[in-house]
């Protein structure tokens, strides 16, 4: 499927400014449903944006936020190296929880009532952004949620003062969560993702549970940590996933 990536959306987020939303949709004419990308610490790099090219072009409308957007210019991709790393990290814990759930909640909006979407919504994310795709589906308009190895729901430690609600929450999920992780990521060791789980049993959640021979961040396609035989694994889960919830 052929497709547009060349577009950008500033969204509106009421007292935090303008954020700059990339898109990535099917050429053809048509209404699909919306998928809100949230990236790594390291906002929309390269193997982000070819992760949202793949998963547009099975039929999907993409949006993905800078995360960073309060602290960063419009456009600032940071770079995998120490400095890049530092910069995220230390934006991860400067920005408050409730600034990453009113980007949200406006993305989704913006997402919605884009011409191209059809109102069906679901959430996928890496790293941060995998606690960030959770959070985001704790909005009921939310109907799946891809969550690639997220970090800190185990720990309750994102945001400024390190201190969230994420674990206590799992009970307002409505739609379908999957979660996926690496039993070589050192940031979600076993114990934390037992604990994730647990949380999800006794809410009585509706999720998908996946945990795979994978280092942390093993779907970026640069640098040694990558896994294309898990990587194609994760993409059959994740449009499976989003066909039985979006259409």
């Amino acid at each position: 499927m052929i497709l547009r990536s060349d577009e950008t959306l500033d969204v509106e987020v009421p007292g935090a400014g303008t954020m700059r939303t990339h898109l990535f949709r099917p050429a053809v004419d048509g209404r699909y449903p919306g998928v809100l990308l949230f990236s790594e610490i390291y906002q929309v790099t390269a193997p982000i944006r070819r992760l949202a090219a793949m998963l547009a072009g099975q039929g999907y409308v993409v949006a993905v936020p800078e995360v960073y957007h309060e602290y960063e210019l419009a456009g600032t991709v940071l770079a995998y190296d120490p400095a890049g790393t530092d910069r995220g990290n230390a934006l991860k814990f400067t920005k408050p929880v409730a600034a990453y759930d009113a980007d949200a909640q406006a993305a989704l909006t913006a997402l919605a009532a884009h011409p191209a979407c059809s109102g069906r919504l679901a959430t996928f994310g890496v790293c941060l952004g995998g606690h960030l795709a959770y959070r985001a589906a704790l909005d009921p308009r939310v109907s799946a949620a891809a969550c690639f190895y997220a970090t800190d729901i185990h720990s309750g430690t994102l945001g400024h003062g390190r201190c969230d609600d994420s674990l206590a929450r799992m009970a307002a999920l409505q739609g379908e969560a999957m979660f996926v992780w690496g039993r070589q990521d050192p940031h979600v060791p076993y114990a934390g993702r037992e604990a994730i789980r647990a949380a999800l049993e006794a809410a009585g959640t509706r999720y998908e549970w996946h945990e795979v021979n994978g280092q942390h961040a093993f779907l970026r396609d640069e640098g040694p940590r990558y896994d294309p035989a898990l990587f194609l694994q994760a993409m059959d889960w994740t449009l499976a996933l989003f066909r039985r919830n979006l259409f």
